[in-house]
């Protein structure tokens, strides 16, 4: 039986493709999710992408990993990476392998976003990539779990 990860986007990400397409670019949360769900599966992995606009969603999410024993989470937090306190302590209390990825240079813009409270309940941070950061992340969390590339 193949293993479960999680991918869940927090806030505004249902806007890719049209939100400041400077910054995020063209591809829409439909692309990253099949670029997800590809990617996995290349691992023998399953990918659930869920996103939401509010906090305690992603935190029941966060929960709902561990209680269906869910290898690994991606996570883009959007906007509560750098004010969510509790989303950090969901994390850390779940024990899951996770991997913090976020489409723009954070450190690259405002300073407000310079500071992560995911990257500190995170095995590894990425961003700048684009959406080819879920590609990386989900790369480095098959690493992670031990799951080799399926032919």
């Amino acid at each position: 039986m193949a293993q479960t990860i999680y991918v869940l986007n927090g806030p505004n990400l249902n806007l890719l493709g049209t939100r400041e397409p400077e910054i995020y670019g063209r591809a829409t949360l439909a692309d990253v999710e099949k670029l997800c769900a590809e990617t996995a599966a290349g691992f023998g992995l399953v990918a659930v992408c869920r996103q939401s606009n509010h906090e305690g969603q992603l935190i029941d999410w966060i929960h709902q990993a561990r209680s269906e024993k869910v290898a690994g989470l991606v996570i883009n937090a959007g906007g509560y990476t750098h004010t969510s306190i509790a989303l950090h302590d969901a994390l850390v209390g779940v024990q899951i392998p996770t991997v913090e990825v976020h489409v723009s240079n954070v450190f690259a813009r405002e300073d407000f976003r310079h500071h992560s409270f995911i990257a500190k309940a995170a095995f590894a941070s990425l961003c700048g990539f684009g959406i080819d950061g879920y590609r990386l992340a989900i790369t480095g969390l098959a690493a992670k779990l031990g799951a080799s590339a399926t032919a």
